[in-house]
């Protein structure tokens, strides 16, 4: 192992593991704490997907730790701790107090954070968070459920989370190329600051932010970092072999379980529910029990084996702020959470084979009910979100999307894609 990756949540580790096969690294996903006795899988880069965005910053820390053992136990030369291109975090957490357990553990002295991802339009000018044009906090990430994000400034955000000074790295250094960034990290560091916030607007800067770390033993970012990270194993002779992308085909019944309530996956929701089979939840009818699963799982029975079906609790952030109000946010979100892995295990019982998951929370939920503990990473569908192959009984193609990722078209296109042909 070559690179070994903590990843706060599903989807997110997915998408760095797509970056990194595109980029030439035989790359598997796990999903959740492995077993400290278990041995590492033969792949250049391992991708531990923790469902540590949310939890108290304690637990996100535990875990993360143990992640990091069992990592540094398969050999992996240098860690990076994945999380959201939207620097998804509240102000106690997580995304701070991780990095800085990690650094200890480490016993290192600093290291950079970048979430941008220009391909994918997230980019950093200035230590500030655009998603496209606007800033991060009039993206519509103010209005997640979970973790809404309202200042765009990261050096500010950051600071708040952590108990060491954060510098920045500025595009005029970034621009200049690696031995630029290199210098300012050191004098960052002299100057007594462990974490620098850097900027980057062009995939292209990614490519040199990779390279000027390529002596950090921590690295931490949005998965568009990874641009930039297998070519230093390359060049110090390390990384030859090519990647596969290639899954074996799956046929079987198709479903899209959605819980994200993103602007893009509301959109996503509007497209397919016109053209197939949808099932809306409301949390506040499964609350009183007027809505349950077996009756979910009954519809959905009754659609298998037609075109894709959905079921989506997705919704607008009024109606969202209007559930949390009467349930309590945490409440709320566990309720579908819950409800999502129970109707995603009654239907691989009932032969669905095919399933795209909205939603870093939810997809977490899934794949833990269904028992997946790894997963073989293939062609993207769209930037940062792959086909994957879980590996045991009965053979799963999943698709676990973030949230704020994908076209319009992102469902129907995703089955269109899948190794075996459209549903």
């Amino acid at each position: 192992m070559l690179l070994g990756c903590i990843a706060d949540d599903v989807t997110g580790a997915s998408d760095l593991a797509a970056t990194l096969v595109r980029e030439g690294m035989r790359t598997v996903q796990v999903l959740g704490l492995p077993d400290a006795a278990a041995p590492p899988p033969e792949a250049d880069a391992v991708v531990v997907a923790l469902k540590s965005r949310t939890i108290p910053a304690k637990e996100a820390v535990e875990q993360s730790l143990a992640a990091l053992r069992w990592l540094r136990a398969g050999g992996a030369r240098q860690i990076f701790f994945k999380y959201c291109s939207t620097f998804d975090s509240s102000d106690v957490g997580n995304i701070g107090p991780v990095a800085e357990a990690l650094l200890e553990a480490l016993e290192s002295d600093m290291t950079l954070y970048c979430p941008a991802f220009p391909t994918n339009g997230r980019s950093v000018y200035q230590g500030h968070l655009f998603v496209g044009d606007r800033l991060l906090s009039e993206s519509g990430m103010q209005h997640h459920p979970l973790t809404p994000m309202t200042d765009p400034d990261l050096v500010r955000v950051l600071q708040r989370q952590t108990t060491h000074p954060v510098g920045l790295v500025a595009y005029a250094d970034v621009a200049q190329g690696a031995a630029a960034v290199r210098q300012r990290l050191a004098a960052l560091q002299g100057e007594g600051k462990r974490h620098a916030i850097v900027d980057a607007l062009e995939d292209a800067h990614l490519r040199t932010i990779g390279e000027a770390a390529a002596d950090l033993p921590l690295l931490t970012g949005g998965s568009g970092l990874a641009l930039g990270l297998p070519e230093n194993f390359r060049r110090a002779g390390l990384l030859q072999a090519q990647a596969s992308d290639t899954l074996p085909p799956v046929e079987g019944p198709a479903v899209v379980l959605s819980g994200s309530c993103s602007r893009a996956t509301n959109g996503q929701v509007a497209y397919m529910s016109a053209r197939a089979p949808s099932l809306a939840l409301d949390p506040l009818s499964l609350a009183r029990g007027e809505q349950r699963v077996e009756q979910i799982l009954e519809w959905a029975r009754a659609h298998l084996g037609e075109a894709p079906l959905l079921i989506y609790a997705t919704a607008e952030p009024e109606k969202v702020a209007a559930i949390q109000a009467e349930l309590g946010r945490d409440a709320a979100g566990s309720l579908v959470e819950e409800t999502m892995a129970a109707v995603g295990r009654g239907l691989v019982e009932a032969g669905a084979r095919r399933l795209v998951i909205a939603g870093g929370e939810t997809s977490g939920a899934v794949v833990q009910a269904l028992g997946v503990t790894a997963l073989q990473i293939g062609r993207e569908i769209d930037p940062g979100v792959p086909w994957t192959a879980s590996l045991g009984e009965p053979r799963l193609l999943l698709a676990l999307k973030s949230g704020n990722f994908g076209t319009e078209d992102f469902f129907e296109k995703a089955f269109r894609l899948a190794p075996g042909g459209s549903a």
